[in-house]
């Protein structure tokens, strides 16, 4: 029923109700609402949704905290940073070139940042640690104005925005990698900025609950666009962060209604979306939707038609309202209800042009960001509606084109110039000068008062960490020798390494265990009792099996991080662990084991963001290689996270046979990123098949580190007698070993067997070597690739078994000196026993040896009969289909 039948009733009702706030508080009538509400729920009355309020401002004005600054003085400075990033954008692309940049989204933000930075977001100059900001990418402008004003970049800096190659330039966007020193967080690719938050506030709490680094009232600031948040990435965890009650974190969502090409939501209302989905995940929602020039205009509304033609309009005309001007807006906005018409007939267009938008309200603002670090037990999303291309005018405000404009136009830029107060004349225009005041001016000692009075200058990111002591590897003695006649996994190879590792006194507490439910899977639920899984409300409940030794324990101080079936946020969990030695001074060793497949694959856009950001930590791709994981079939046999993880730079990725390499890897990877400080982050992947691991050879570790060891050297060859390098890497080493026998005993010839342990390691070297021989002709010693020193001296020719794309192995071509031949999983997987499956990719022991001999009969060591019948005696065809082809 939407029609009011019994209008003196409703009057009744609603003067009770007043009634009840009047005298008993907001608490005694919002009580009685709910025991309202939970009786006619019972009673079985269907009521309508109440997950979204009405299209106004969440904080009436009276309940509104004033903002204690100068509001005059603000708005001058804020005019100077508008401009400076105006004009740093316009001279970046005052060239042929044309660098690109954007204007449009700061100008929307500048009052969101400006309010935070002059009250809230806390440096680290102080005892406690300082807030994390996740800025939004296309923001990047207005941060680097704000640092040139504040006297922390030059004019030469903002003139090499999008200039880097030199090495003195501004990235362009926020990008760690890129200025180490700056930003904190890389936020551009859209999506991730929010995820990624979400997850430090959690890992911040985490790191809180088990006594590693105090939270205190610490928060974690997202900054994102309406528009950004159509990503699956932004509001897929939100869930987590309301679950969890993150009162550390605080979403601030630019809500200027347009994306790239036109409006968000042109047909609907954005902000009561978002409303909805967040109120709906347990978040504190928090609207600043009208600036304090409605408050007079809603205050007369005796009425209520205003509050309905907010509610009614949809966004498409809101930006048409601000693109069209004051006329307009009369007359489509106000002019729907005559009784609005009579509300605005004292004020002239200009005044309702003036009708300023919520988030370009300082006042607003500070409001609601006082209201969000002061509430408790749940995260807050702050909703502001903004102008997209705010000050540009007819160049761009609230245009479908505003995103992409990057210059204006002399006479649009002397109205910019104009609405903002900036003393340049119109002679300089034509240059577009930076405007800095002297340092003794009013408005730099405001400036500099205000970040001083918070704990230092943002952005800024710490580098520096004081180094962990990492054990020696003999403490790892249990997993360097063999396992006897005990067969098991390198998976369960590398949860004994973790077990051993968490013991110990110096680093133990660090090891962060990530697992997205697939614990039992890999072999960990021995760690539930003895590490405990992390929980911020510890286990209110008695699981079933409390009575068996391995049973799930859920703790708030537990070490283990259960992300539930969640990869991606596993990953953020991760990420945020692993910058946890910048970010809170705090270096932990994170270790995420998951499916390989829904690695690199699934989550590429996060590593590629961790190598960003310098992460520390281990990645372990378990369950991995094509033909490995025998049952699970195309979706999940992984053939390729090798070849993916390599496009990140320092990412360093080993895929060891033996517990003693992996054991050797671990320990080297601790050793580099937090003892050495290098900057790097490592995958390795490990394998769900168990058999006999040897003791490790010895002064095996350079090699394996280096990417590869002769694990076996093959008898000396008779006069006359052939001889093959056979090299293998994962489990495919052990088809490799068995080829090597095959070889011997069938066919006489011997072999050199290898272990590949990082082919992308030995490809790597080989790189900088050619790069440095091409740029040092005259050198008298040329360098030689370490795969090159490997081989150079060995007879026959090799061939190279992985459980990879041809593509991974095929790498080392260059480098390697003689004949070549590669066998690889190309193709779709396939559910299949182990044998059946590296029968049909053409890697198993046989095809090894048909690999070998065809390559010593091609170079005339053998006759050609001889491949033929090897062929016949392992029942291969050789019209078999290719594995790509099916």
């Amino acid at each position: 029923m939407t029609e009011d039948i019994d209008a003196l009733e409703t009057r009744e009702w609603l003067d009770a109700l007043h009634a009840v706030i009047r005298y008993g508080g907001d608490g005694r009538a919002a009580f009685l609402l709910k025991q309202m509400f939970d009786r006619a729920t019972m009673a079985g009355v269907e009521l309508p949704q109440a997950i979204t309020t009405p299209y106004r401002n969440t904080i009436p004005p009276k309940k509104e905290k004033r903002m204690p600054g100068d509001l005059f003085m603000e708005r001058r400075i804020r005019s100077l940073i508008r401009w400076n990033a105006l004009a740093m954008v316009m001279r970046a692309n005052d060239n042929d070139e044309g660098l690109g940049g954007h204007i449009s989204s700061f100008s929307s933000a500048a009052t969101l940042y400006d309010v935070g930075f002059n009250y809230f977001f806390r440096g680290n100059d102080g005892e406690e640690l300082g807030d994390l900001i996740y800025y939004q990418g296309h923001s990047a402008p207005g941060m680097y104005a704000r640092s040139f004003l504040e006297g922390r970049l030059s004019e030469d800096q903002l003139d090499n925005f999008r200039r880097e190659v030199d090495g003195a330039g501004l990235s362009s966007y926020p990008h760690p990698w890129l200025m180490p020193d700056y930003w904190q967080f890389p936020t551009v690719s859209m999506g991730l900025g929010p995820l990624q938050a979400i997850y430090q506030a959690h890992v911040m709490r985490y790191m809180s609950a088990r006594g590693l680094a105090a939270r205190g009232d610490r928060k974690v600031w997202a900054f994102l666009g309406d528009g950004e948040c159509d990503e699956p990435e932004s509001l897929g965890a939100i869930g987590l962060a309301g679950r969890e009650g993150l009162e550390n974190l605080i979403f601030v969502i630019n809500c200027n209604l347009q994306r790239l090409d036109g409006p968000v939501r042109g047909n609907g209302k954005i902000m009561q979306e978002l409303e909805g989905i967040f109120r709906g995940a347990g978040w504190n929602v928090i609207k600043v939707v009208w600036g304090r020039h409605w408050d007079a205009l809603l205050e007369k509304d005796t009425t209520g038609l205003l509050q309905k033609r907010m509610d009614e309009v949809c966004d498409g005309e809101l930006q048409n309202y601000k693109a069209n001007g004051g006329a307009y807006t009369r007359k489509h906005f106000f002019g729907k209800y005559p009784e609005l018409l009579e509300l605005v007939k004292d004020l002239s267009d200009d005044d309702i042009m003036k009708l300023n938008r919520g988030g370009h309200d300082p006042y607003k603002v500070y409001a609601a960001y006082a209201e969000a670090v002061a509430h408790k037990g749940q995260p807050t999303v702050i909703l502001a509606q903004t102008v997209k291309g705010y000050g540009l005018g007819a160049a761009g405000e609230a245009a479908n084109i505003t995103h992409s404009v990057k210059k204006l136009d002399i006479e649009s830029l002397k109205g910019f110039r104009d609405r903002f107060g900036i003393p340049i004349s119109d002679d300089e225009l034509k240059t577009v000068p930076y405007y800095r005041p002297a340092p003794d001016s009013p408005e730099m000692q405001y400036m500099h008062s205000r970040r001083k009075s918070l704990g230092g200058y943002l952005p800024a990111r710490q580098s520096d960490f004081d180094a962990l002591e990492i054990p020696p590897l003999e403490t790892f003695k249990a997993q360097l020798k063999g396992t006897g006649e005990r067969e098991i996994s390198t998976t369960m190879a590398w949860v004994r390494f973790i077990s051993t590792l968490v013991k110990d006194k110096n680093i133990g507490e660090r090891v962060v265990p990530i697992v997205p439910d697939e614990a039992r899977t890999f072999g960990m639920e021995g760690m539930f009792r003895q590490l405990g899984i992390y929980s911020s409300e510890g286990q209110q409940y008695v699981p079933h099996d409390h009575d068996q030794i391995m049973y799930y324990k859920e703790d708030k101080k537990g070490q283990i991080l259960e992300e539930g079936i969640n990869e991606a946020g596993a990953m953020a969990a991760w990420l945020a662990a692993a910058t946890a030695y910048s970010n809170s001074h705090c270096p932990l060793i994170p270790c995420y084991i998951y499916y390989s497949m829904f690695g690199f694959q699934r989550i590429g856009d996060l590593a590629w963001a961790a190598g960003d950001s310098q992460a520390r930590g281990f990645l372990i791709g378990a369950t991995a290689g094509r033909t490995t994981l025998n049952g699970e079939g195309l979706q999940h046999q992984d053939g390729h996270s090798h070849v993916l993880a390599n496009t990140i730079p320092n990412c360093k990725t080993y895929d060891p046979t033996y517990s003693y390499e992996l054991a050797v890897i671990m320990h080297d990877g601790m050793k580099r990123m937090y003892h050495d400080k290098e900057n790097c982050f490592y995958y390795i992947t490990t394998m769900n098949e168990n058999y006999v691991h040897p003791d490790m050879p010895v002064g095996a570790e350079e090699g394996i580190i280096k990417g590869m060891y002769k694990l076996k050297e093959g008898k000396k060859t008779k006069k006359g007698g052939q001889r093959v390098q056979l090299m293998g890497a994962g489990t495919i080493l052990r088809e490799v070993e068995a080829a090597a026998e095959i070889l011997r005993d069938d066919f006489g010839v011997e072999s050199d067997i290898w272990s590949l342990t990082s082919i992308n390691e030995l490809t790597r070297d080989g790189q900088r070597v050619s790069r440095w021989n091409m740029l040092n002709p005259e050198a008298k010693k040329p360098r030689k690739a370490y795969v090159t020193e490997c081989l150079e001296k060995q007879e026959g020719p090799v061939i190279a078994a992985t459980d990879y794309l041809k593509t991974y192995a095929e790498q080392l071509r260059a480098f390697v000196p003689g004949d070549y031949v590669v066998l690889g999983t190309e193709g779709f997987g396939r559910s299949d026993t182990r044998s059946k499956l590296r029968r049909f990719f053409e890697v198993d022991r046989h095809f090894v040896v048909v690999a070998a001999l065809k390559a010593l009969a091609d170079q005339g060591a053998i006759k050609a009969d001889v491949v033929s019948k090897a062929l016949k005696q392992f029942g291969i065809d050789s019209e078999k289909p290719d594995p790509m082809s099916v």
